[in-house]
């Protein structure tokens, strides 16, 4: 059930970017031009897309809710993987010897610069 709500999602998802996308900025919506009546006009193309994407997006608001219920509700109990605790780290080779940590030199009294008051 989840996955195929999540590729619905999806799917409302790619066409909601779509009719986006084709609209244009100054809100002529596809620059169709053509006769002055009709549906696909540049008017009525604007309208069209306007009017989808406030659909679109009303079901991607309601898809993302169902997704969050359905997620929290079909919640399976958190398993922790074991099957590496009995395993111990691999031997380093006889013949590399572990390095030190460098110990840090102790700065000179004289050299702090004191800051402005």
């Amino acid at each position: 059930m989840f996955t195929f709500l999540l590729i619905v999602q999806t799917i409302i998802a790619a066409a909601l970017v779509t009719v986006i996308l084709m609209q244009r900025s100054e809100g002529g919506g596809l620059g169709v031009g053509g006769s002055s009546s009709g549906f696909m006009t540049a008017r009525g193309a604007a309208d069209f897309l306007t009017r989808s994407t406030a659909i679109l997006g009303g079901l991607f608001v309601v898809m993302s809710i169902v997704l969050a219920a359905v997620a929290g509700i079909s919640r399976e109990q958190a398993r922790v993987d074991t099957s590496l605790v009995n395993q111990s780290a691999p031997a380093a080779p006889a013949d590399v010897q572990p390095v030190a940590p460098a110990q840090p030199q102790p700065a000179e009294q004289n050299s702090a610069v004191p800051l402005a008051q």
